[in-house]
């Protein structure tokens, strides 16, 4: 009485405490699943006189059986292997033969060949555990079916050995098919799916172009506010001016207070104008776009508050967007020297080297510039690094200040 109700207490903390609600029947059944689909590599071991056959035969049939394994992975275990994209279409003979040099298909066929019937055996041993496990926890229930010779003295100590040991298996069991089936999804995972470096680098590169198009939008955007601004809001603040002008000096006759108002409209009209064209230039000058970096730098040299001491060597033209980009931080640069350096005087350099476009920005000033607290200089690093440039700043206390960025012209 007393061996039989340890027992039901055992199986009772069993069934509450060992896995045999749906993850095990999943993981066991993801396990026995694997055995059917280890037949084809293991008919490799089986027919190995005809090894080169049945190796070709199993590499034609590894398309189908990735999508095999892919659908006993997400049916089973509810886990997706992402399916490999080789971009053409099946069933010709230069796609073929590219799918045959492609690493994705041979890290596949490794899978079906050494991977699988691994696998196969493990989902094997699984379904004997269960059932040795469940012949030995419930020996004393078909005990009665042995011979009765059979039955000797110290039966029931073997009994007890066996039910213990039957239901130990049991419980391991589960446990068991749980881990075979992480080494499974692990190794699905790394051949059977896309290689994740590579993907990684495909999205690296989607994103470099995603990038640069959304910069040569910008770009193109600002170019079309420019020209409108130029165009159409500039033209008309000219035309007004020149027509308070002409306003001012016809009308002689006019009341004092009337010239007042006549002169202080013109005024407006004037200042408005070179706010105009400061904006206009701050979008995208023309110049830029006309005549190159080489004639916008001068413009933006001669405009300084400081003496400027320019040097342009160019040897093929950069890319619009390129040019924008040092067009804007000589800009910056010379207006965080006018601002903040005391300097007496500056020199740019833009040099084209091969494939990189070196622009240096040197003052005579103070020094002390901080990179991490300008606001200035936090606005230049992230406008060189929209197109994967470099930017290095030496401003030691007492200065002098280098600035020296590195563009890539491939943009």
């Amino acid at each position: 009485m007393g061996l039989s109700g340890a027992l039901r207490r055992t199986t009772r903390w069993i069934a509450d405490h060992a896995p045999w609600s749906a993850w095990a029947r999943s993981g066991t059944a993801f396990t026995a699943a694997a055995i059917p689909m280890a037949l084809p590599a293991a008919s490799v071991l089986v027919f190995f006189k005809a090894a080169p056959l049945t190796l070709l035969a199993l590499l034609l049939l590894t398309p189908l059986l990735t999508r095999l394994q892919r659908s006993r992975f997400r049916e089973l275990l509810g886990r997706e292997i992402p399916a490999v994209v080789y971009g053409h279409r099946p069933l010709r003979p230069r796609v073929l033969l590219a799918r045959l040099r492609s690493e994705s298909t041979w890290r596949q066929y490794g899978y079906h060949l050494l991977v699988s019937p691994l696998a196969g055996v493990g989902g094997a041993l699984i379904v004997l555990a269960w059932a040795c496990g469940l012949a030995g926890a419930t020996v004393y229930g078909w005990s009665w079916l042995l011979p009765v010779e059979n039955a000797g003295p110290g039966w029931t100590r073997a009994y007890d050995t066996a039910t213990v040991l039957g239901a130990l298996l049991l419980l391991a069991t589960p446990w068991l098919a749980a881990a075979l089936a992480r080494l499974d999804a692990f190794a699905a995972a790394a051949l059977l799916g896309p290689n994740r470096a590579k993907e990684l680098e495909r999205r690296v590169e989607d994103l470099a172009e995603s990038r640069a198009d959304v910069l040569d939008a910008a770009d193109l955007e600002r170019r079309r506010i420019e020209r409108d601004l130029h165009d159409g809001a500039q033209q008309r603040l000219v035309a007004l001016a020149m027509n308070l002008g002409i306003a001012r000096a016809t009308l002689t006759d006019l009341p004092p207070e009337a010239k007042a108002v006549i002169d202080e409209a013109h005024r407006e009209a004037k200042e408005a104008i070179e706010e105009l064209n400061s904006l206009v230039r701050g979008l995208h000058p023309a110049v830029l776009e006309d005549r190159g970096l080489d004639a916008a730098l001068s413009g933006i040299a001669a405009r300084a508050p400081l003496p400027v001491e320019l040097t342009v060597e160019l040897a093929h033209r950069p890319g619009p967007t390129v040019e924008a980009v040092a067009y804007f931080v000589v800009s910056e640069a010379l207006a965080n020297v006018a601002k903040h350096a005391k300097a007496s005087r500056c020199r740019v350099e833009a040099l084209r080297e091969a494939d990189t476009l070196r622009i240096t920005v040197t003052d005579d000033g103070v020094g002390g510039a901080d990179p991490v607290r300008g606001t200035g200089l936090l606005g230049l690093r992230k406008r060189v690094g929209s197109v994967d440039g470099t930017i290095l700043i030496n401003s030691p206390l007492g200065g002098p200040t280098v600035v020296t960025v590195e563009l890539p012209c491939g943009l």
